[in-house]
């Protein structure tokens, strides 16, 4: 579903948690500035925006920087199509498990109860999920406390960018697709899974998941990297294994995307609009200064 395209105001952050992100930040930018990049090479330029997954319908349309530079460019790159059915449809076996396996017996009774005392939280059934793989179990709660506070998947920033390339037929480029995606997920060992599983339960139930998110979406609305950052590293250090976590699903991944990039710029004169999680350009590790560190010309819009 395309989001809604009327403007409403932006909803306030809480002061205290403003007074928060800007204590890290060290001080507000002179001037406002989106979450996107322009990179420039000799012969040509593309553009790199941060993304949040789920979202509001007011944040639309994007800022006037973002929308300019998506009508400007001819492509659109993802880190993969969400709506490509037939990729979704195929990978859909891999995120359940094989009967008469279930969560209930590859999760340790003490944490598929936890699990299970918060799902009314959400209103989810417990019959819907008891099927579905651990790491796919945890990623649903976190999206479903997400639409708790009010953020949902139907206002994601990829989903927007991805119907807009659709319906006005601009070609659509993956970096890796759903298929790789997957098998990284598959790629964690059994401990490793149980170890993401109860630290997604200890962030719910504490508070830090809503922490996180609200902390992400200010950072990310205030075109704020270092916020961005800074809450990833509040979470890791208050979650055994997130680090872990963190540097197998985001900068180990970084290589294979700046082949691609780099690509872009010095192989084509095309230009690209390049859309990937907040948290890739983020920091001393983001593609941002990876790019910067390689000789690109780089400036935030």
């Amino acid at each position: 579903m395309e989001p809604q395209r009327t403007m409403k105001p932006l909803a306030r952050s809480a002061a205290a948690l403003l007074f928060a992100i800007l204590a890290f930040l060290g001080s507000t930018p002179a001037l406002a500035v989106s979450y996107l990049w322009e990179v420039s090479s000799l012969t040509n330029r593309v553009y790199l925006f941060g993304t949040v997954h789920a979202g509001k319908a007011s944040w639309y349309p994007l800022p006037a920087a973002v929308e300019d530079a998506f009508e400007a460019s001819r492509f659109l790159v993802v880190e993969a199509d969400v709506t490509d059915e037939k990729a979704m449809a195929k990978s859909q076996a891999a995120t359940l498990y094989t009967p008469p396996a279930s969560l209930k017996t590859h999760i340790p009774e003490a944490d598929y109860e936890r699990f299970r005392n918060l799902l009314p939280r959400y209103s989810i059934p417990e019959d819907s999920v008891v099927k579905v793989k651990a790491f796919m179990a945890s990623t649903l709660l976190v999206f479903s406390e997400w639409a708790r506070l009010g953020y949902t998947p139907n206002y994601g920033v990829d989903l927007y960018l991805l119907t807009r390339a659709k319906n006005e037929n601009k070609p659509i480029v993956e970096l890796e697709g759903v298929e790789q995606q997957v098998r990284l997920m598959d790629s964690l060992s059994n401990q490793e899974t149980l170890d993401l599983f109860r630290g997604t339960l200890d962030a719910l139930e504490s508070g830090l998941t809503d922490e996180q998110v609200n902390g992400l979406v200010t950072a990310w609305q205030a075109g704020e990297p270092n916020g961005v950052l800074e809450v990833a590293r509040r979470y890791n250090e208050k979650i055994a294994g997130a680090a872990a976590f963190e540097e197998r699903f985001i900068w180990s991944r970084h290589p294979a995307m700046m082949d691609k990039i780099t690509g872009y710029l010095d192989h084509t004169r095309e230009r690209y609009f390049i859309a990937v999680g907040a948290l890739h350009l983020a920091g001393p590790r983001g593609l941002v200064e990876l790019l910067r560190k390689k000789g690109y010309i780089v400036k935030q819009l």
